[in-house]
């Protein structure tokens, strides 16, 4: 990864196949982005960057972890 900042595609669903975030986000090149999604639901997402991929399942029920940093391109 070079230059300040790098570009993610990120897309998520929800559990019905409902599109929630289909676009670009600039990250420094610590590779963090921010995302807010709403409360009490379970989604898919996939980022891409590069040619690589990463894929999760995650929620945001309560008690869930609101950070997550274990999706790592591949």
């Amino acid at each position: 990864m070079g230059g300040e900042f790098e570009e993610f595609d990120v897309y998520i669903e929800d559990m019905e196949g409902n599109v929630i975030i289909d676009e670009t986000f600039k990250s420094p090149s610590n590779g963090f982005i921010d995302l807010w999604l709403a409360s009490d639901k379970t989604y898919r997402a996939k980022i891409k960057h590069e040619g690589k991929i990463s894929e999760l399942e995650l929620s945001t029920l309560e008690g869930e972890n609101t950070c997550i940093t274990t999706m790592q391109l591949m």
